[in-house]
């Protein structure tokens, strides 16, 4: 494959709002020893992007500075010792950026086929979130098949991911979503109940429920300590994203009387050796439902990738549900 000099890619010209996202032409990147260059089909949109255009998230040591966590694409490239991979092989990827491209170099550790059957545009859809929920609720909340599970923002593309594996694997699934609407869909896709967080109060429902024994929660603020009181005894909260702020106050009094837990993690900065026990996990025990259709990514819309600048803006309006993906190839 005769590889091109440039490309074009969404650069983040200066840290603000979704305006500053605009195409440039750079470099094609080349692949470094373990590592495959992908021609980009179609690259996913997330939070992270928008923390890192507004300045609040930025790339580790070595990473791309262009945005972009995931993709979809054939492999162009491949770099010294890679032997899974060969080009032309179509895979879905996790990345340290840069997915905003047409092309993006990964691990190739970080690079799992498309699931059988499974269009490109879902296939862009699935490592940022199925890495994080299955690295967040399963190795570090341990849920188990029969606990009760809650999820906030259910309508999201973590939601919709954490609520379908969490069933898939026997968990009764709770969660919260900010409409009608958007809470059919959780019902839909396999929680027990969703509740409209503007109209109820969760800690109440949940406690009538016998509490959470795990809670994966992206917001942060006073929903810390009203996780907390939420929780079942022995319960664990799992916190990934902090939307309404990092800080709050908490009595740790009664987590150590009811002996809860407080964990989590962010993706980005783990090891790649790390990021691979997650691809590989993923790969025996969620791809072949993936493949079957049993489960699927929840897909809100395409943007071209010229208009990333609008899929950041309906994806911060919070007016989606499911994935947002930019069309590149």
């Amino acid at each position: 494959m005769t590889l091109p000099a440039t490309m074009t890619a969404i650069e983040i010209t200066t840290h603000g709002g979704p305006g500053v996202l605009q195409p440039v032409t750079v470099p094609v990147p080349a692949p470094k020893a373990g590592e495959i260059l992908i021609k980009v089909a179609y690259a996913g949109v997330n939070r992270p992007d928008a923390l890192q255009r507004a300045g609040a998230y930025n790339p580790p040591a070595g990473a791309s500075p262009l945005p972009g966590l995931e993709a979809s694409g054939t492999v162009a490239a491949v770099g010294a010792g890679v032997s899974r991979w060969t080009v032309g092989d179509a895979v879905t990827a996790l990345l340290p950026g840069g997915g905003y491209a047409e092309y993006v170099t990964t691990h190739a550790d970080h690079a799992l086929p498309v699931p059988e059957g499974m269009p490109m545009d879902q296939a862009a859809a699935l490592c940022e979130t199925f890495f994080t929920v299955w690295s967040n609720v399963f190795r570090r909340g341990d849920l188990q098949a029969g606990e009760r599970f809650l999820v906030h923002g259910g309508s999201s593309g973590i939601g919709t991911t954490a609520i379908q594996l969490a069933h898939l694997r026997g968990a009764r699934v709770f969660t919260t979503a900010g409409s009608a609407d958007k809470c059919a869909a959780c019902v839909a896709l396999g929680a027990e109940a969703a509740w409209n967080y503007r109209d109820v109060d969760f800690v109440d429902l949940m406690g009538a429920m016998g509490g959470a024994d795990v809670i994966l929660d992206m917001v942060g603020g006073d929903y810390i300590q009203r996780n907390l009181r939420a929780l079942a005894d022995d319960g664990r909260l799992v916190q990934i994203a902090f939307l309404q702020g990092p800080k709050a106050e908490i009595n740790f009094a009664p987590l150590m009387m009811r002996r809860q837990t407080i964990t989590g993690s962010t993706l980005r900065p783990q090891s790649v050796a790390a990021k691979a026990a997650i691809a590989r996990d993923l790969e025996s025990e969620v791809w072949p439902h993936l493949a079957s259709g049993r489960i699927a990514p929840v897909m809100d819309s395409i943007c071209a990738l010229e208009d990333a600048a609008q899929a950041h803006a309906r994806m911060e309006s919070s007016v989606h549900i499911g994935k947002i993906v930019l069309k590149v190839g």
